[in-house]
C-alpha cells in the first residue's frame, strides 16, 4: 500500500520544485534514472506520448514520485520508533 502524502510533504515538494523548475526536473531525471530506471523510462515515455505539454507531464510525475519518497521515509522512521 502506498504511504499517505501529507500537506507538509506536498508543500515541501512544491517549494523545492518551483524554485527553479527546469533545474529541479533535470535533477530528478538523473536521480530517478539511478534510483529506479524503470520508473524514469515510464515517465519519459508517458510525457513523450501525450498530447499535453511533455515537460508538464514529467514534472507532475516527478513531483508525485518525490512526495511518495518523502512519505515512505517518514513512515519508515515512524515504524522504527514504535
Amino acid at each position: 500500500m502506498l504511504p499517505l502524502i501529507t500537506e507538509e510533504q506536498s508543500s515541501l515538494v512544491f517549494a523545492e520544485a518551483f524554485q527553479d523548475v527546469r533545474m529541479w526536473r533535470k535533477n530528478m531525471i538523473h536521480y530517478i534514472k539511478e534510483e529506479n530506471p524503470e520508473v524514469n523510462t515510464s515517465i519519459l515515455e508517458a510525457a513523450k506520448n501525450t498530447e499535453l505539454d511533455p515537460k508538464a507531464v514529467a514534472l507532475g510525475a516527478y513531483m508525485v514520485y518525490r512526495m511518495l519518497e518523502l512519505a515512505s521515509e517518514e513512515d519508515e522512521v515512524a515504524e522504527a520508533e514504535d
